[in-house]
């Protein structure tokens, strides 16, 4: 076998020109391919990070109602108990969530002086909150444990915020009012990995335009101060991984629901953990459809190139005649013969399905840099490809091998 890898070599490089016009079939279907493969890997990869966000593996899970997210108002909070610490440690103690955070939300018109902002979004948040959503503080403090003990009316905004409101200002120390209630702001931070919003849906849309106001923080105590009684709480978790994100979400709900009375009938109040991995893939799934199709186009050529492998390998078994008669008379053997011409055709669509690949790659990347499409490497299917090229080689070149070992020795060494 590695004498038959040798002078395959060495007949490649000996007949260079017609090597190459041989193997362009093949580096052409396999860079085309490997082109769609990088574009929806990277398109992929895009749709998941922006959806999930890089690394943060955050799943929210909302009070809904009906299928729609629960409108609170006087009268029925009592049926929604706040989030126990009880609840908390069984919601930890789950192998697939690394911390919990439970938040109160809403949306207000702050102003300082003669900005405003408003519908401004507002957490009422607790101690983990920041650390759990991957909050860091840019300037000032966080929150302390006696501006929760002594409901201290404080605030932080995000960068975006206080830009907003303060330009270039110091906004430390400054007070906001929020509501009719003055707010003084002790801290500004700003997301570890923030990420670009996309917009797929009208829902996205809004979520999106209520993002461009920024975000202020209060403390959970100090929340009743603005709302004027204790809407429920939501929960946000952090999974240990991405792929822990769905089952995280649907058992922590599943605990949150169990001390909520009547919370299996179809119009209850109830938790619901946001499946954004899975909205993820559906989006990831619509993508795919169309550029699969694109690969079966690409694949075509393939065929093509396999075509023109078993052209140039008749042309050589009848260019080597004589030379087969002549190993057949010292006594070679048929499948000597076979594997010899089969190896040949093995090698020619391989090193074709190598630089087919790094075609590939190079026109992922100047497709990546004309347009700003999202494109990734995937090592796994470029091994493929490149067996998937010595599959080609070995199916189109049986019949030119078998012709080869069949071949009569004593007709073989008549022919000149």
């Amino acid at each position: 076998m590695i004498e038959n890898i040798r002078l395959s070599f060495q007949g490649l490089w000996s007949h260079k020109m017609r090597s190459i016009l041989t193997m362009l079939g093949i580096i052409i279907g396999i860079a085309a391919v490997m082109a769609i493969v990088s574009t929806i890997k990277g398109t992929n990869d895009q749709i998941r990070e922006q959806l999930i966000g890089s690394g943060k593996n955050t799943v929210n899970i909302t009070l809904q109602q009906g299928g729609n997210n629960y409108m609170t108002d006087y009268g029925d909070q009592a049926n929604i108990p706040a989030v126990s610490e009880d609840i908390r440690e069984k919601i930890l103690s789950l192998s697939e969530v690394e911390n919990i955070t439970a938040y109160r939300s809403g949306s207000a018109s702050v102003f300082f002086e003669q900005a405003g902002l408003n519908d401004m979004r507002l957490y009422g948040i607790d101690s983990s909150y920041l650390e759990t959503c991957g909050y860091t503080l840019k300037s000032g403090r966080g929150l302390n444990q006696k501006d929760y003990d002594e409901y201290r009316s404080v605030i932080l905004l995000d960068e975006t915020a206080a830009t907003r409101l303060f330009d270039q200002k110091n906004p430390l120390g400054k007070i906001v009012e929020i509501s009719g209630m003055p707010f003084t702001v002790v801290g500004v931070i700003a997301d570890l990995q923030p990420t670009q919003r996309m917009i797929y849906t009208a829902e996205d849309y809004y979520n999106y335009e209520d993002e461009m106001n920024g975000l202020g923080c209060i403390p959970n105590t100090s929340w009743p101060l603005l709302a004027r009684f204790d809407t429920p709480e939501n929960v946000i978790l952090k999974a240990v991984n991405t792929n822990a994100m769905k089952d995280a979400g649907q058992k922590a709900a599943k605990l949150l629901n169990s001390v909520i009375p009547d919370s299996n009938s179809s119009t209850a109040v109830k938790y619901k953990a946001e499946d954004i991995l899975g909205k993820a893939e559906d989006l990831a799934a619509m993508q795919n459809t169309t550029q699969i199709q694109l690969l079966w186009i690409a694949g075509i050529s393939l065929v093509v190139g396999g075509i023109g492998v078993m052209n140039i390998m008749l042309v050589s078994v009848t260019e080597r005649t004589s030379e087969i008669g002549l190993k057949k008379a010292i006594g070679a053997r048929k499948n000597a013969i076979l594997a010899q011409f089969l190896t040949e055709a093995a090698v020619l669509t391989s090193v074709g399905g190598i630089l087919g690949v790094l075609a590939g790659v190079v026109v992922s990347q100047v497709i990546h840099r004309v347009t700003q499409t999202p494109v990734g490497f995937d090592l796994f299917f470029s091994i493929v490809a490149v067996v998937f090229s010595m599959a080609i080689g070995l199916i189109f070149g049986f019949f030119p091998s078998v012709k080869a070992a069949n071949m009569d020795p004593i007709e073989a060494l008549r022919r000149e």
